[in-house]
């Protein structure tokens, strides 16, 4: 079985997204201000902590260093002269510790530093704390660091949400290990991992297994714990092995038809389809078999949106039939996989709450439920109170609003939120998360993904590599702080002009503001996407120049539609901002009076049936760009119009479907019946084609002699200027 494909994303409605393409680019501008520092790296997490006391088992100094900063704590006994310690794995270089107290704080103490966890030095005194979060600064090097506690500020003990340190070098250490499990009671879980408390602070999974090495440090850096996927077989090793070596676990995926919601391919009958559960039901077996001891699998996740993908394959009574079937058959696969691994949960995500009662009525095996939802992530909560529901469950995609959650923008394609807007979408979702306390169990978050394309830049955390606003604002959620880090350049108050008539192949102007909070020199880039003119799903450069104080001249493409233009600006050291807006791309004004508008037009063929036909001749004279002539699909055939008398024809503009023209004769006659070639082309390439012809003519005729494509001919606009 291969590695699933990367799904569509789904919030708790149905709908669609991603795609894209564009020109070739020049230009390049370079914005100068002062260097920064480079970030540091979060050293103390899942390593092995100790302290002198603790108030209960529930309270112990591993809490500390969990990456939990609303959940799980560290709490002393009622006295002073305590301590907390934590064995980074190697000697560190350390430059930063950060405390966030729980009320009971500490008012004095010292941060100390050791080689061998026996003799000390102290690196930072406080003597007048106030509680909240203390983020110290400091400069030495050493295995271990200690906080010892010198006064209390309450009459209780010392209590920390997390210690963390961070600086560079170390070594990681695995994280925890053993069983996990799903534990407590109704509105009260807690997922455990060897016994000890694990909230899930992940993010889906987009390089490839294989690169998993390169990325995990990385990932691990961000406070993450957990990484997702959608398929499990052979080539999820490295990944697995990866996460292991840096003390992460891996949700492992398990694709099952028709996956990713709406818009996803391959219908199976769940009723009457044994061999293909039978076939799966196999192969998920095979692999818990080969990972269920491996130290970094967390869970198991079988399916992915299929209860709201089904929608796309029936209908009605057999609609419900199949979804019934279908969350049996994901109970049956739980099943096995208990009767083979009973150490790790099993959980099946959809894209929608309406499929929870599907599984609370037939999926009693699930250990949890999971659920990928963007904009209405908050809306999970109450769905779960009002369904009544006894699970708790997982977010297994969140992030910020998708294309189908979104409004319109003026030109009638949904309006990309802004870099600031996708990152505090993050920052909403994780609180909306942590906010459904003991029932919502964590999030992996969508997505760590390398993709630079209409999708990857919707969505993608790193899009070519390069970090964005949303990527801190991970880490922000997962770390508590990005204190320290050089965060990328922000773009604001972009704007295109004209937004709804760029003519095709000329100039339009772009606009925007654009600063870097650390003063880095900023490079900027434009693309352009053709997702929504022509589907291509690609960012290509753009021909543009600057025109100065961060405004762009922009050549727009031939291809007429609705087009994503994208302005990126590059900090040198590793980040990006991200803007976009759409731009209405129409065909160039014509000197003259179109004087083919509405008149009479014959063609040697129509399509009278196919996609949106009926489409007859005189749509290519109707002065509507939205319709079109499309011929039979051979070669050769015409289309003419009648002027009604002799007239001056000084130019033609002929506006293409992709089903365009390659080789083709302009001929004009005074009767109909005697034709003269006023021009001839053997290289046409389809969008715009502009005729000079300065002749005189009653009628006006396209020879089309060799297409371009392996369909007919077809136009939109068929303009003959006088």
């Amino acid at each position: 079985m291969t590695t699933a494909p990367t799904p569509r994303r789904r919030a708790r409605t149905a709908a669609s997204l991603v795609s894209l393409g564009a020109l070739l680019a020049t230009s390049a501008t370079v914005l100068t201000a002062a260097p920064a520092t480079a970030a540091e790296t979060l050293l103390s997490q899942g390593k092995t902590a100790t302290a002198s006391s603790t108030e209960g088992a529930a309270y112990g100094a591993s809490a500390a260093v969990d990456g939990d900063l609303t959940g799980t704590r560290w709490a002393s006994q009622w006295s002073d002269d305590q301590w907390i310690q934590v064995d980074l794995g190697a000697s560190a270089d350390v430059s930063r510790v950060v405390l966030n107290w729980e009320g009971a704080y500490g008012k004095a103490y010292d941060i100390q530093l050791s080689d061998n966890g026996t003799d000390w030095r102290t690196a930072r005194s406080v003597t007048a704390g106030d509680g909240g979060t203390d983020d110290l600064t400091l400069s030495g090097t050493g295995r271990y660091v200690r906080l010892k506690g010198v006064a209390r500020a309450t009459g209780y003990g010392y209590s920390l949400w997390e210690f963390r340190v961070y600086g560079n070098g170390g070594t990681t250490q695995p994280g925890p290990g053993g069983a996990v499990r799903v534990t407590g009671s109704q509105g009260n879980w807690q997922l455990t991992v060897g016994g000890q408390p694990y909230t899930v602070k992940g993010l889906t999974w987009g390089p490839s297994m294989a690169d998993a090495p390169r990325y995990m440090p990385d990932l691990r850096s961000m406070g993450v714990n957990t990484v997702r996927t959608w398929g499990t077989d052979a080539s999820s090793k490295p990944l697995l092995d990866a996460a292991a070596a840096n003390g992460l676990k891996v949700m492992n995926g398990f694709w099952l038809q028709p996956g990713g919601g709406p818009g996803s391919g391959g219908c199976v009958n769940y009723v009457t389809d044994t061999a293909y559960k039978n076939t799966m039901l196999t192969e998920f077996a095979k692999w818990v078999d080969t990972y269920k001891s491996h130290p970094a699998t967390l869970m198991w996740n079988v399916g992915n949106e299929s209860v709201l993908g089904l929608q796309n394959c029936y209908g009605g009574t057999e609609l419900e039939a199949q979804r019934n079937a279908y969350t049996t058959f994901v109970n049956d696969v739980a099943k096995r996989i208990h009767s083979i691994d009973p150490d790790h949960p099993v959980t099946s995500t959809d894209a929608w709450t309406g499929a929870w009662p599907y599984y609370k009525r037939n999926a009693p095996d699930l250990d949890l439920y999971s659920m990928n939802a963007y904009g209405d992530i908050c809306g999970v909560r109450q769905d779960w109170i009002d369904g009544g529901y006894t699970k708790p469950y997982l977010i297994t995609e969140t992030g910020n609003a998708g294309e189908w959650e979104v409004p319109d923008d003026v030109n009638g394609v949904p309006d990309e939120p802004t870099d600031v807007q996708k990152a505090e979408g993050y920052t909403k979702a994780w609180n909306c998360v942590t906010g459904h306390r003991g029932v919502a169990l964590g999030a992996t978050m969508f997505h760590y993904g390398l993709e630079h394309d209409f999708g990857g830049v919707w969505f993608n955390l790193l899009p070519d590599g390069l970090k964005r606003l949303s990527y801190y604002a991970v880490k922000k959620a997962y770390t508590g702080s990005t204190t320290g880090d050089n965060t990328p350049p922000v773009i604001t108050n972009m704007t295109v002009s004209p937004a709804s008539a760029a003519p095709a192949g000329r100039e339009f102007t772009v606009r925007a503001d654009i600063r870097d909070p650390d003063g880095d020199p900023v490079t900027p880039k434009i693309y352009l996407s053709g997702n929504y003119a022509n589907g291509d799903k690609r960012l290509v450069d753009a021909q543009w120049r600057s025109t100065g104080n961060g405004t762009f001249a922009v050549t727009a493409p031939e291809k007429l539609g609705v087009w994503k233009v994208y302005v990126q600006a590059e900090d040198g050291r590793g980040n990006a901002g991200i803007e976009t807006k759409s731009v209405k791309v129409v065909a160039p004004p014509v000197a003259g009076t179109n004087i083919a508008l509405g008149r009479p037009t014959t063609a040697s063929s129509a399509q009278a049936s196919y996609g949106d036909c009926p489409c007859p001749a005189s749509n290519a004279t109707d002065g509507n760009a939205s319709t079109r002539w499309a011929s039979d699909w051979s070669d050769p055939q015409w289309i003419q119009v009648d002027l009604g008398s002799v007239r001056p024809v000084n130019r033609l503009q002929l506006v293409w479907d992709p089903a365009y023209a390659k080789s083709y004769e302009v001929q004009v006659s005074d009767n109909g019946t005697t034709w003269r070639t006023v021009h001839t082309t053997t290289t046409g390439n389809g969008d715009i084609d502009t005729v000079e012809t300065a002749t005189t003519a009653r009628y006006v005729k396209l020879q089309l002699t060799a297409r371009g494509t392996g369909w007919g001919y077809s136009l939109h606009e068929f303009g003959v200027y006088g």
